[in-house]
């Protein structure tokens, strides 16, 4: 069977499958003088002693996904169910049609492919010939054309798509479908997949691997940052797909009235997506990918950038749909019995496509076959396969695979090193940094309410916190006090804010006398409200800008916050200690956010937003909003629209997006990025407006320090 991709199964395993009566600030100060930047002890000089950070909502983030999803799901079922007569299946596929579109956007003009066969291995039934063509100008794409011999043409044609194999197309059970498809009587074009194979965006010095792993880690890297520039990685996969389908169309041995696509996990994915964006293919194999997002979602189960179409949740769409697009051609589902794609998920998928197949006449043209074994295109999926697509075409009676020879990777190179970036091939990131020069000379200067418009509308904020726009005041909890946390005051009290149902922002007001009760009233007192880079709860305890920041305003009120997702909500989903790993439960959310249609950044700053509404209804008529790290991005973002903020302080803020987009190495979680949002403002744009607000930036990171 079909091995996962190494780097992909270490993922998986690594995830276990892997406040007039209130004290002043120099009150809450009284007693700390002893403490220091690093360590702020309020009653001692000692060391303060360890405490792990406080996380009471580690299920949050989770609970509030799981319900958005279910909502998304209801909608696009109540769709699917409404469809009764062939006129109403006909109307839904040309509706998913349009709304898949949606979701990957406009792609490019047609340019030549320059295609060329840099050599041919002959052996007994069929040969091998090793294409390199451009699915964009530039941009190399390998792939093997398995042509059968010494039969009539023309044959049926198979666009072979690779899951995330190290080594792409040589990948040993994507090897075996296409050698036995050309022994069938089909023409099989596998292709290397961007970031795998003899395309590595990121090849070390010795070429013969990825400087960051391939696969994977390449997708996430590359697939994140387009998404600044309005790309998404998976338009690039379906592209590259296309232009292989043109390139095989292209060849006299092929039968365009039978043409089909098949894969395996990632591409599966691939497969899927294809059949949801290309009328030319007549017939379709997707395995070990096809479930529905809710399992996914529920199953915590992280994926890859390109599988992650933004909006396709809020557009109501599932896995199912993409199929759907194709009715009523035929469709086979492969799943696994024992695989992590939940096979209840593939069961559902087929279910809701059968009674659109029946409304259209063709009931059998939608299959499923449940493999046997674990994830990977296994023998017996294979052979479905094979069994499917010959009695679409008619081409074989075979109904079981031949023993095969698995061909040595150096033996299927279509380049002389192994890889593309010795042939000058443009990188995925440089398209990507093209754009993003092309952007910032065209973008306008956008200033006052111009601006406003551009970040409420990038952050999909919605109906909230627009001119004129009253929302009600947030409720809170009031939380038990969790005993002695060292912070620079004798008291505090934490507040479970919800800023939306389901989700909390927690905020810690900092007293010199016990306070368990609601928020006082303020009197317009100043607040100074604190955005966290990762815990309030442990920068209370060591984050010097948070004495600085007491010190320097001893009158006013201290709160420090936790947006959604951050310190005292951070998931624990995903596996264990997963919140930092590139393919972890941060990324998890934020991708999730984006095919809802809501950026995590942009439900972060709602957050922000919400608490100082709070605040100002407290009585607080100035808010000094200050943000550390991660915790700068929405507090620079909502001290633009918020008229209650005064003065704001930023440390280790961003430099800007397009530093992100212009450096490979990056390292910012992909909470942070915004899709499109280089094509309407930038964040020293941000920083400019707040030079009103008396801002003060200093130690600023750049692209690389995000995760630090």
């Amino acid at each position: 069977m079909s091995s996962p991709l190494p780097s992909r199964r270490a993922f998986l395993q690594a995830s276990a499958l892997t406040l007039a009566g209130l004290p002043t600030a120099a009150a809450l100060l009284a007693g700390s003088a002893t403490a220091t930047a690093q360590t702020i002890a309020p009653d001692s000089g000692a060391a303060t002693p360890a405490l792990p950070p406080l996380d009471r909502f580690p299920r949050l983030m989770q609970d509030w996904l799981i319900a958005r999803v279910r909502e998304a799901e209801a909608s696009g079922q109540a769709l699917r169910q409404a469809v009764k007569t062939k006129a109403d299946a006909e109307a839904y596929v040309k509706s998913v049609q349009d709304r898949i579109r949606q979701c990957f956007g406009p792609f490019p003009e047609k340019s030549p492919l320059n295609a060329k066969v840099t050599g041919a291995v002959e052996r007994d039934s069929y040969r091998i010939e090793k294409v390199v063509f451009e699915s964009r100008p530039s941009y190399l794409v390998t792939g093997n054309l398995y042509v059968p011999s010494g039969r009539k043409i023309p044959m049926p044609g198979v666009i072979g798509v690779c899951g995330h194999s190290t080594n792409g197309k040589a990948e040993a059970a994507y090897q075996a479908y296409a050698q036995n498809l050309a022994r069938l009587g089909y023409v099989c074009f596998i292709f290397d997949p961007v970031g795998q194979g003899e395309r590595f965006q990121f090849p070390a010095d010795d070429r013969k691997k990825s400087r960051m792993g391939g696969g994977v880690a390449e997708h996430i890297q590359m697939g994140n940052q387009m998404a600044l520039v309005g790309e998404f990685l998976g338009a690039w996969f379906a592209w590259d797909g296309i232009r292989a389908l043109d390139y095989l169309l292209t060849r006299p041995e092929v039968d365009p009235q039978h043409v089909g696509v098949t894969g395996n996990s990632g591409g599966g994915t691939q497969t899927t997506w294809l059949c949801g964006l290309e009328p030319r293919f007549t017939m379709g194999a997707p395995s070990c990918f096809v479930t529905t997002f809710r399992r996914n979602a529920e199953n915590e189960l992280p994926a890859d950038t390109e599988q992650c179409p933004p909006r396709v949740l809020a557009l109501g769409l599932d896995h199912c749909d993409f199929l759907a697009a194709m009715a009523p051609k035929p469709v086979l589902i492969l799943t696994q019995e024992k695989d992590y794609f939940d096979t209840r998920g593939s069961r559902e998928a087929y279910e809701r496509l059968q009674p659109l197949y029946a409304a259209l006449g063709k009931p059998d043209n939608i299959q499923l076959h449940v493999g046997p074994d674990p994830h990977g295109y296994s023998l017996s999926n294979r052979e479905a396969m094979y069994r499917f697509f010959n009695r679409v075409t008619g081409v074989s009676n075979a109904t079981t695979e031949p023993a095969l020879t698995v061909e040595k990777d150096e033996v299927l190179q279509c380049t002389a090193t192994g890889q593309v970036a010795d042939l000058q091939s443009r990188t995925l990131m440089s398209f990507t940094q093209e754009t993003t020069q092309t952007l910032a000379k065209s973008r306008p200067g956008l200033r006052g309410e111009a601006l406003q418009q551009a970040v409420r509308g990038a952050l999909k904020l919605g109906p909230a916190f627009q001119p004129g726009t009253s929302i009600p005041v947030a409720d809170y909890r009031i939380l038990r006090n969790a005993g002695s946390r060292h912070y620079p005051t004798k008291s505090y009290c934490t507040y479970a804010v919800e800023t939306e149902p389901g989700i909390f922002a927690l905020l810690t007001r900092l007293s010199a006398e016990a306070l368990t009760s609601r928020l006082p009233k303020a009197g317009g007192a100043k607040a100074i409200l604190y955005i966290s880079h990762h815990s309030a709860d442990a920068e209370l305890r060591d984050q010097a800008l948070i004495k600085e920041l007491i010190t320097a305003s001893p009158e006013a009120a201290f709160y420090a916050c936790d947006v959604r997702g951050i310190g005292d909500s951070q998931p624990d989903t995903c596996g264990p200690d997963q919140f930092l790993k590139p393919y972890g439960n941060h990324y998890f959310y934020a991708a999730h956010s984006l095919m809802l249609d809501r950026p995590l950044l942009g439900q972060r700053t709602f957050d922000v937003l919400s608490i100082i509404d709070l605040l100002h209804a407290a009585g607080h008529q100035e808010v000094h909003l200050a943000g550390l790290g991660w915790g700068a991005l929405p507090a620079a973002l909502a001290a633009l629209l918020s008229g209650t903020v005064t003065e704001v302080t930023l440390k280790n803020a961003l430099t800007s997006f397009d530093d992100l987009a212009a450096n490979n190495d990056y390292h910012w979680p992909y909470a942070g990025i915004v899709p499109g949002v280089l094509k309407h403002f930038d964040l020293p744009d941000c920083y400019a407006e707040l030079q009103a607000k008396k801002l003060r930036s200093f130690e600023v990171w750049g692209a690389a320090d995000g995760m630090n």
